[in-house]
């Protein structure tokens, strides 16, 4: 996830401009943008696809894509996206999120879950953890400790 200009977490994206042939085209570019060129040796395709919201604007609809990535993968997004176009301007940093929850119930995931999300983001943020067997099946709503991998 990344922090985001306003303080909440969110996840990268943008509007799809007349340019871009696709939705997917139109988020790569935009992960380009906000994450460096990292992200420009994988792409995300339709199969990635997992759910659309509907915004507090009019007419506009966020589609969320899920990108299961290698380590060294995320480790270069990581480490180039401070040198991305829109990094200081949209995006303030990336955020690893806590696939764990601590002894005290407390600690982890359940505090991070704690934060301030852009719209739909934690609802999102579970649904995607959950649909890639990162969460146990049936413990968003009560939130039981993650799956261990």
């Amino acid at each position: 996830m990344q922090m985001r200009f306003d303080g909440r977490l969110g996840f990268p994206g943008g509007f799809v401009d007349s340019e871009d042939s696709s939705l997917e085209d139109g988020l790569n570019r935009e992960l380009r943008e906000e994450l460096g060129e990292a992200v420009s040796v994988f792409s995300v395709e339709r199969t990635d696809y997992r759910s659309s919201h509907a915004g507090d604007r009019p007419r506009v609809v966020a589609h969320f894509y899920a990108k299961r990535l290698t380590l060294e993968q995320l480790e270069a997004v990581e480490a180039g996206a401070p040198k991305a176009k829109d990094h200081g301007l949209e995006v303030l940093g990336l955020v690893r999120v806590p696939l764990y929850t601590l002894r005290d119930g407390v600690g982890g995931l359940p505090a991070f879950l704690e934060n301030s999300f852009i719209g739909a983001a934690r609802e999102q943020l579970l649904e995607a953890l959950q649909d890639l067997g990162l969460l146990e099946s049936g413990c968003v709503s009560g939130l039981k400790t993650p799956v261990h991998q």
